[in-house]
């Protein structure tokens, strides 16, 4: 969660003090905001949080993606399996 105390800060203050600044953002592996002329610009942050956020995200759209089709099947829009996997087949066949 980003605190408004430590976590936003001026664009030049983090050019400053960059080496501080990334030990924040690794001991912590919350984000921080950058300013520029007060208004928020970028975000920042460290490598191995930015990672877990792209590993949710993934998550995220693959539970989704199910949810979907989860929608779908219950309305009686999938397909039989042994059809879909057929076609599946033939594609790779083509290939």
């Amino acid at each position: 969660m980003l605190n408004i105390g430590s976590d936003i800060n001026s664009l030049s203050s983090f050019k400053q003090n960059t080496v501080e600044f990334i030990e924040q953002l690794r001991e912590t592996g919350e984000p921080m905001v950058l300013t520029v002329d007060g208004k928020a610009e970028v975000v920042v942050q460290d490598v191995k949080s930015y990672q877990k956020l792209l590993e949710l995200v993934e998550r995220f759209e693959t539970i989704e993606a199910v949810e979907v089709a989860l929608q779908q099947m219950r309305a009686g829009e999938g397909e039989p399996v042994d059809k879909a996997f057929k076609e599946i087949i033939e594609s790779l066949d083509e290939e």
